[in-house]
C-alpha cells in the first residue's frame, strides 16, 4: 500500500469513526455510506484530482445527502480550503501533474487564440468575412478546449477519433454546403453547430463514457460552473477593454483595431479554456455557486412566466412567431431547464417533498403552457405559409421542449405525491440529453440539403 492509499485509508478511518460516534447512525448504515463515499472517490482521482482533494470533495458532496456527513464536511472545512487554495502539503508528483496540467492549459488557451486569428492568413477577417466567422465561431473555439479534455481525461484513441470525426464532420458541413450568407439555412447552422458540439465536448469530458448517466450529471454541472466562470472572466475582460481604450486614449493612440481584431477574439478563444481548468482545478469552491443561484432566480423565472400567460390572456395578443421571438422563447425555455437541472444536481434524494418542489412545478407547468402557446402560433403560420428553414427548427426544438417539459411536469407531480422516487426525475433529465444533441445534429447536417440550402 503507499503512502497515499495509506493517507485516504486514514481519513476513511476517521471519518467513520466519527459517524460511530453518533447515535443516530447504525454501523449498517455507515458501512453503506462508506461505500458510497469510496465510489465517489474513486471517480474523484480518476479525473484526476490528488486522493485527499477527492476525499473532501466527496464528503462535502455527501453532505447534501447525509446531514452527519455535512456536519463532518463542516468541521474539517479548513483543511479543504488549506489543500485546494494553500496546499503547502503537496507532494512533487502531484505539483509535477498540476504545473503539467497548467502548462497543457494555457496551451490549448493560445491554441484557441491562434484558431481565431488563424483564418487571416487565407484572407479572412471579422470586418468583410463576418459569414465565415459567424459560421465557424463555435467550432474553433471549441476544439482547443475537446483537445483539453482529451489531455485531461487520458481519452482513449478510438474516443478521440470519435470526437475528431464529429467536429470533421460539423465542419465540413458547416463550409461545404452551398449555403448563402443571407440564407436561412446558414443561420440554423451557425446557431446549432455550436450546441451540437458542446455536446461531443461533453463526450471528452466523460472521459468516453457518455453512456454514464453519473458522467451525463457531471458534465450538467460543470457547465454551470463552466457558464459561471466566463460570465465573470468576461467581466474582468471588460473592465480590462475599458482601461485599455481609456489609457491608450489618453496619449492620442486609438486602440479600437487593437481591441476588436485581437483581444476580444483572442481573449475569448483562450477564455472557454481557462474557465473550464478553474472549474477542474477548484471543483469545491465554485460547485455550489449553481445551486445557489438556481434557489434565487427559480422563483423569479416562475413570477415571470406566470406574469406573461396573464398578460397573454388579458391582452389576448398571439406571440409573434418571428425568428428573434422564437429564439428568444426557446432561451427562456432552455434557461427554465437548466434551473431544474441543477436544483436536480443539489437535491437531496431522499428529502421529502418541500416549498421548493411545488415552485419547481409551477416554473414547469408554466414554460410548458407558453412551449404550447408557441407551438400553436408556429403551427398556425405553418399551415397558412407553408414550410421553411426556420419554422421547422422552431417547431422541432419546441417539440423536443414540449416532451421533456411534460414528462418533467409529471414526474414532479408524481414525486410530490410520493408516488415517484425523485432519483428517477435525474435519470429522466440525463436519459434525455442525446435527443438535444440529435436534434442540433439534425439541423446543422441534415437541413440546409433538405431545404435545398436555402
Amino acid at each position: 500500500m503507499t503512502g497515499t492509499d495509506t493517507e485516504l485509508e486514514a481519513q476513511i478511518a476517521e471519518w467513520r469513526s466519527y459517524m460511530l460516534r453518533r447515535k443516530a447512525i447504525s454501523g449498517a448504515d455507515v458501512d453503506e455510506l462508506e461505500d458510497h463515499l469510496r465510489e465517489r472517490v474513486g471517480d474523484l482521482t480518476e479525473s484526476g484530482l490528488k486522493s485527499d482533494e477527492a476525499f473532501l470533495i466527496a464528503v462535502k458532496r455527501m453532505g447534501r445527502m447525509d446531514d452527519l456527513s455535512r456536519e463532518f464536511a463542516r468541521e474539517h472545512s479548513d483543511r479543504l480550503w488549506k489543500q485546494l487554495v494553500l496546499d503547502p502539503d503537496r507532494d512533487a508528483a502531484a505539483e509535477s501533474e498540476r504545473r503539467r496540467g497548467l502548462l497543457v492549459m494555457l496551451a490549448c488557451a493560445a491554441l484557441g487564440a491562434v484558431a481565431i486569428k488563424l483564418p487571416a492568413l487565407f484572407g479572412f477577417s471579422f470586418d468583410d468575412s463576418g459569414d465565415f466567422y459567424g459560421r465557424n465561431m463555435g467550432l474553433l473555439v471549441l476544439a482547443p478546449l475537446a483537445v483539453y479534455f482529451a489531455w485531461r481525461r487520458r481519452l482513449s484513441g478510438p474516443a478521440i477519433g470519435a470526437v475528431a470525426a464529429l467536429f470533421a464532420a460539423g465542419a465540413v458541413a458547416n463550409n461545404a454546403y452551398p449555403m448563402d450568407s443571407d440564407s436561412q439555412s446558414v443561420v440554423l447552422s451557425a446557431i446549432h453547430l455550436p450546441l451540437l458540439l458542446w455536446f461531443v465536448v461533453g463526450v471528452a469530458y466523460a472521459g468516453g463514457e457518455w453512456r454514464s448517466g453519473q458522467k451525463r450529471m457531471d458534465f450538467i454541472r460543470f457547465t454551470g460552473e463552466w457558464f459561471i466562470y466566463l460570465v465573470l472572466i468576461g467581466l474582468g475582460g471588460g473592465v480590462l477593454t475599458a482601461f485599455t481604450v481609456g489609457v491608450f486614449g489618453a496619449i492620442d493612440v486609438d486602440a479600437e483595431v487593437f481591441i476588436s481584431e485581437w483581444l476580444m477574439p483572442c481573449g475569448l478563444a483562450a477564455a472557454v479554456v481557462v474557465a473550464a481548468w478553474l472549474v477542474e482545478a477548484k471543483q469545491s469552491v465554485i460547485e455550489n455557486m449553481a445551486p445557489v443561484l438556481t434557489r434565487v432566480f427559480t422563483p423569479l423565472f416562475a413570477v415571470t412566466l406566470v406574469a406573461v400567460l396573464v398578460a397573454i390572456g388579458v391582452t389576448t395578443n398571439a406571440i409573434d412567431v418571428e425568428r428573434d421571438m422564437l429564439i428568444l422563447f426557446d432561451l427562456l425555455l432552455a434557461v427554465v431547464l437548466g434551473l431544474v437541472l441543477y436544483s436536480i444536481s443539489a437535491r437531496d434524494a431522499a428529502a421529502k417533498p418541500g416549498v421548493f418542489d411545488w415552485m419547481q412545478l409551477a416554473l414547469v407547468v408554466s414554460a410548458l403552457l407558453i412551449d404550447v402557446l408557441v407551438l400553436i402560433a408556429i403551427l398556425g403560420r405553418i399551415t397558412e405559409w407553408g414550410l421553411t428553414p426556420n419554422k421547422s427548427a422552431a417547431l422541432g426544438e419546441n417539440l423536443v421542449l414540449f416532451v421533456n417539459l411534460a414528462w418533467t411536469a409529471w414526474l414532479y407531480i408524481s414525486i410530490i405525491r410520493r408516488r415517484k422516487r425523485f432519483a428517477l426525475l435525474e435519470q429522466w433529465q440525463t436519459g434525455y440529453m442525446p435527443v438535444y444533441a440529435a436534434w442540433a445534429a439534425a439541423v446543422v447536417l441534415l437541413f440546409p440539403p433538405l431545404f435545398s440550402f436555402a
